[in-house]
């Protein structure tokens, strides 16, 4: 008979026990977890996990006082990178459910910030109650000035907020003092605008990821590392290379809508861009070939797939601004339309012959496993 186990879990997403207390995830049993607290507290008093890892103990003794199984843990994330935290909040969960083989699980947190975890909580085992710790605060003004300003005071969130307004301000300025005030707002918004959609499509994690992937191509001496470093130079160059098409082409017709702008950036950037996916795919799938041989067939698509999109972008490109009208441009309609129809064409050719590579090389591989599995029976 199955015992019933109630596991009390206090989730620090953002690793505060790690990166004030220096306390290593995960923390199991009532003790461990009262001195992580108390640590907590000598390096942070106004911390509320404190008070979040204090109310899981609380609860755990009410359910051990009802004659209740129950075990109480607590697990962090990461301080800065919210993707690496999720997936040392799973690991670490992980290994509490296999050292105490709990049935249920009672959530407590300190906001709606560690509650976007239930999913993965939930993978491994149900959640039957979630209790969000909500610490008591003076109602008045000096109270509310100080919390912002120990808010503000956290390095993650003072990166996220004066960064981007300092540095529109100062482009504000320079653009004022150059003697182009009209200019500098646009200046500003555009930036803080940038600034928006690269934290809102998560280009930031993207960044984050490629810099791991170069600390770590690195270190283990992977080619990838020269080839993702020429990458980030090509892209860096089809940037600008993009950047100045728009330029050129809106010097001469200042009528551009949205969709032109994007289209006019893709046809000056498209060829950098597919060279620089095709340099980053060649290296990764030597390093898969060296180390990973058994990967070599869900890599071996990447240099198909991306001359598949970069001609079928470049053909749409070419296409609409010739449909468009775009003055200074020199292809006609007619010659447009077969550049479409050729680079789509080009394009799902390229994609199939990476299927069917793909599939070649599967099935030499499973072919090979199989052949090793007989030969050691």
């Amino acid at each position: 008979m199955t015992v019933s186990r109630t596991l009390v879990l206090s989730v620090d997403r953002d690793d505060d026990i790690g990166w004030k207390a220096k306390i290593e995830s995960p923390v199991l049993g009532r003790e461990a977890c009262l001195s992580a607290a108390t640590r907590l507290a000598l390096a942070d008093p106004e911390d509320s996990d404190l008070n979040a890892i204090f109310q899981a103990v609380k609860i755990y003794d009410e359910l051990i006082a009802k004659g209740e199984e129950a075990v109480v843990a607590v697990v962090a994330g990461n301080h800065l990178h919210m993707i690496e935290g999720d997936r040392r909040i799973a690991a670490s969960l992980e290994q509490v459910t296999r050292e105490t083989h709990p049935t249920s699980c009672i959530l407590v947190s300190d906001g709606a910030e560690d509650e976007y975890v239930i999913p993965i909580i939930q993978s491994r085992l149900p959640v039957s109650s979630i209790r969000r710790v909500i610490v008591n605060q003076m109602p008045n003004l000096e109270g509310t000035y100080y919390i912002l300003k120990k808010f503000l005071d956290d390095p993650k969130i003072s990166r996220m907020v004066f960064v981007p307004l300092g540095l529109a301000m100062l482009l504000y300025a320079s653009a004022f003092l150059l003697g182009y005030p009209g200019t500098a707002t646009i200046i500003v918004v555009g930036v803080i605008g940038l600034y928006m959609l690269y934290k809102g499509f998560g280009f930031d994690e993207i960044l984050h990821g490629i810099i791991d992937a170069l600390r770590v191509s690195l270190s283990r001496g992977r080619f990838s590392f020269i080839t993702y470093t020429i990458t980030i130079l090509l892209g860096v160059i089809g940037l600008t290379m993009g950047f100045l098409t728009v330029l050129k082409y809106y010097a001469a017709d200042g009528s551009f809508g949205v969709l032109l702008y994007l289209m006019t950036f893709i046809y000056g950037a498209i060829v950098w861009f597919i060279v620089a996916g095709l340099v980053t795919s060649v290296g990764i799938i030597i390093d898969v070939y060296l180390n990973e041989r058994e990967r070599l067939g869900k890599v071996i698509v990447f240099p198909f797939f991306v001359t598949a999109v970069g001609l079928i972008l470049y053909g749409a490109s070419v296409y609409i601004l010739s449909v468009s009208g775009v003055s200074e441009f020199s292809l006609q309609l007619s010659a447009a339309g077969r550049y479409i129809m050729y680079s789509t064409i080009l394009g799902l050719a390229s994609a199939v012959a990476g299927v069917i590579i793909q599939y070649v090389i599967n099935k030499k591989m499973a072919e090979r496993e199989k052949q090793r599995i007989i030969e050691v029976i």
